[in-house]
């Protein structure tokens, strides 16, 4: 019979984080039989999906896959009650499901953050004695620290605990980064159940399709910087806002587009107004399967993170999705994820909350001969498909799934 795993996952389709999904596919795909336990979806506008009604438990299915949703509190904004009472309600629904109906299981596999997911699989295994993986994309408590959020010092105190019993409690655990999964075998979990697995992307939503017109966000004729992603605090976004004001006077037909929705939208929105930048323009979320045709039509793609010491061992997930789409790559990130644009020759890396050298790498890449800006992009393809193609690191996750399952077995 083949392995049963259960996919747990405050986040899944049609919410706007796809590797789940993907990846319960594609271990089917390899033998296992995969069930997803989820919310109801809500992120990251904390508003329910349209189609969804709250309930104790509702089972669908996505694409071949069983999706169980169990009630949530949907919230996602700057209060901190707002985000504890998601978090909260999520893990009592996510627990009570794992204690009566994980026994159907052979493991669980946890995607982090929040930790709640990963507290109520560790809580139900004290009982149900199921294993459970753990795939940190962010290091709590250090990540709520950064949020932004009121209160975040007592939440801090409150989450180291939880944070280490549930990282030792896990069978193996998953970091994004070397940096990451280093700080993972400081906190107590042994280098014997920690490995490193880099993100990949979407690679089907990483190329155009003609789906999408283009001509709406009146690109034509403009040297077009684009950010594609949650407008949130950590992001700091005002720092490209602000930075591609300045460019304006100099070079005025280079435009910034912000596409997305999150908790500072708003702001944004006001700064961009109140500093009468015409060159800057936000605009709604775009589904996956058209953003790919939005990207590929601007010159350079924009990521930024605050300057925090966390994201020095933070690689966000759309830098492996810049580098598939094969654009030219302009990064407000330290630490990693700026290493690897720039050791792949695949765009520039400037500090976080930098204004004046953010200013100054766009007025660079603006002067740049086409030639110079496709080829930057031909090195960051190539380099994702040399470290972050989506079937070497699903084999990697599997070889780990079988390996905890003999080891359970024994």
């Amino acid at each position: 019979m083949p392995r049963r795993i259960l996919y747990l996952s405050q986040w899944f389709l049609p919410e706007p984080i796809t590797a789940g999904h993907k990846l319960a596919r594609s271990l089917q795909a390899r033998g296992f039989d995969v069930e997803v336990l989820t919310g109801f979806p809500n992120y990251p506008s904390g508003k329910l999906a349209p189609g969804y009604c709250l309930s104790p438990h509702m089972r669908e299915e996505i694409d071949g896959v069983a999706v169980h949703r169990v009630f949530l509190f949907p919230s996602h904004d700057r209060s901190s009650i707002g985000r504890m009472l998601n978090y909260l309600s999520f893990f009592l629904s996510a627990f009570l499901f794992c204690l009566f109906r994980a026994r159907r299981y052979d493991l669980i596999y946890v995607y982090h953050p929040p930790i709640t997911t990963g507290l109520a699989a560790a809580l139900s295994g004290l009982i149900t004695r199921k294993p459970f993986m753990l795939e940190v994309q962010d290091l709590w408590p250090d990540s709520v620290a950064a949020s932004g959020m009121s209160a975040t010092s007592a939440l801090s105190r409150i989450l180291g605990p939880i944070c280490n019993f549930v990282y030792r409690r896990a069978a193996f655990v998953f970091g994004q980064s070397e940096g990451m999964t280093a700080r993972l075998v400081e906190r107590g979990v042994s280098s014997e159940r920690a490995d490193v697995f880099f993100n990949w992307a979407d690679e089907e939503a990483a190329r155009p399709n003609g789906l999408y017109d283009v001509a709406m966000l009146n690109f034509e004729g403009r040297f077009n910087f684009v950010y594609a992603g949650n407008l949130g605090t950590v992001q700091a976004l005002e720092t490209l806002v602000e930075a591609a004001h300045l460019v304006a006077r100099e070079v005025p037909h280079v435009q910034l587009t912000l596409i997305g929705n999150g908790t500072e939208r708003m702001r944004l929105e006001n700064l961009v107004r109140d500093l009468g930048a015409s060159n800057i323009q936000i605009c709604d979320g775009i589904p996956p399967s058209h953003i790919g045709d939005v990207l590929a039509a601007a010159d350079v793609l924009v990521a930024h993170l605050k300057d925090d010491p966390l994201f020095q061992i933070t690689i966000p997930s759309k830098t492996q999705f810049y580098l598939a789409m094969g654009k030219p790559i302009l990064i407000g990130v330290s630490g990693a994820a700026a290493q690897i644009v720039t050791e792949a020759g695949a765009g520039i890396a400037v500090p976080p909350e930098d204004v004046d050298a953010l200013s100054k790498a766009m007025l660079h890449l603006a002067s740049l001969r086409q030639g110079e800006l496709d080829a930057m992009g031909v090195r960051g393809r190539r380099a994702y498909d040399t470290r972050f193609a989506f079937n070497s690191t699903v084999s990697r996750i599997a070889g780990q799934i079988n390996r905890v399952m003999e080891a359970e077995c024994r």
